[in-house]
């Protein structure tokens, strides 16, 4: 009777081990069943975006010529002090701001009218709506195309109106014209970027309570007191988003750039990531416009990082 006592004492000490072992199996599996699922995506991430951009990043520091099969050196900091010393890239770097600053404010002061327009009900909204959104849907190539056309005085009718208007001494292509030209993508840009700001921010402006505007009335409040009281703090959040991404993708968009003037007349059109085109798909110097855009890109993430923090202090503030 002591013997089977002692036997049933054992076998239930020798299951508490693999009871344990199980549990503790449970609960790896348990806090892994997360990245298991993201696995597929992290790995699709990594092999389509990160591998490329260590690769490209890399190139900044080798010797990389298309049509130079002995190149693919080690050179170093080479690059960069050739950077330092070319006047190419700051006055591209000059005209970046100048495209980004004036591109970024008229969509911005455009979009903002046109969203107050569309949040106010009238007869056939949904329809302008689907309108204002369709230059959006228009692609970057085709709407260089057709602006330069525009800007054309052979068969575009811009410069024949602006020469009615008193505004040209002659139908010229503006784009031809170095005091001028950058003028003519940033049209086109304003044309083809204003329906972001104006969805992104009709949406934020369909979400403020109603509510706030009939009291704001009722005190007294004019049209003006209650755009500033109430609209312009409930917007911000969304203007401080849209504003910052807007800059990053301007700053990289060369797109209408190269269709529309490729970076002349003399340059003056010429900015950071059309050099960077220029540099890698005419000169094939990849590892002078990998440099360029390292440069760029670290650029672009100090803006960043200095657009947030402020966010981060007015909201602290507030």
């Amino acid at each position: 009777m002591e013997r089977k006592r002692q036997l049933k004492v054992f076998d239930a000490t020798a299951g508490f081990p693999e009871s344990r072992r199980q549990s503790l199996v449970d609960r790896i599996t348990r806090h892994a069943e997360p990245y298991l699922y993201t696995a597929p995506a992290l790995i699709l991430i990594v092999t389509i975006m990160l591998a490329p951009l260590v690769l490209g990043l890399s190139y900044a520091f080798r010797d990389v010529h298309l049509l130079n099969p002995f190149s693919g050196g080690y050179v170093g900091l080479d690059h960069f002090r050739t950077l330092y010393d070319d006047d190419n890239f700051y006055r591209a770097l000059r005209n970046t701001l100048w495209w980004t600053g004036a591109s970024v404010f008229l969509q911005f002061v455009f979009g903002l009218i046109l969203a107050l327009l569309l949040d106010r009900p009238f007869a056939g909204r949904a329809v302008a709506q689907a309108l204002v959104f369709l230059p959006w849907a228009v692609p970057t190539f085709l709407t260089g195309l057709n602006w330069a056309w525009l800007f054309n005085p052979v068969i575009g009718p811009l410069p024949h109106w602006l020469y009615a208007l008193g505004l040209m001494s002659e139908p010229a292509n503006i784009l031809s014209n170095p005091q001028f030209a950058m003028w003519g993508p940033i049209i086109a840009n304003v044309w083809w970027g204003i329906p972001f700001f104006a969805i992104t921010l009709l949406a934020a402006l369909q979400a403020i309570p109603r509510d706030l505007y009939e009291a704001a009335a009722i005190d007294g409040a004019g049209a003006i007191r209650r755009f500033t009281s109430i609209t312009l703090p409930f917007l911000a959040p969304t203007i401080a988003i849209t504003v910052l991404l807007r800059t990053v993708w301007i700053s990289n968009f060369a797109d209408l750039i190269i269709v529309m003037t490729s970076g002349g007349p003399a340059d003056r059109t010429q900015i950071v990531a059309s050099y960077i085109f220029t540099q890698a798909f005419r000169a094939l110097d990849f590892g002078y416009a990998s440099a360029i855009a390292l440069v760029l890109l670290v650029l672009l993430l100090a803006y960043s990082m200095l657009i947030v923090m402020l966010r981060q202090v007015l909201m602290d503030r507030a």
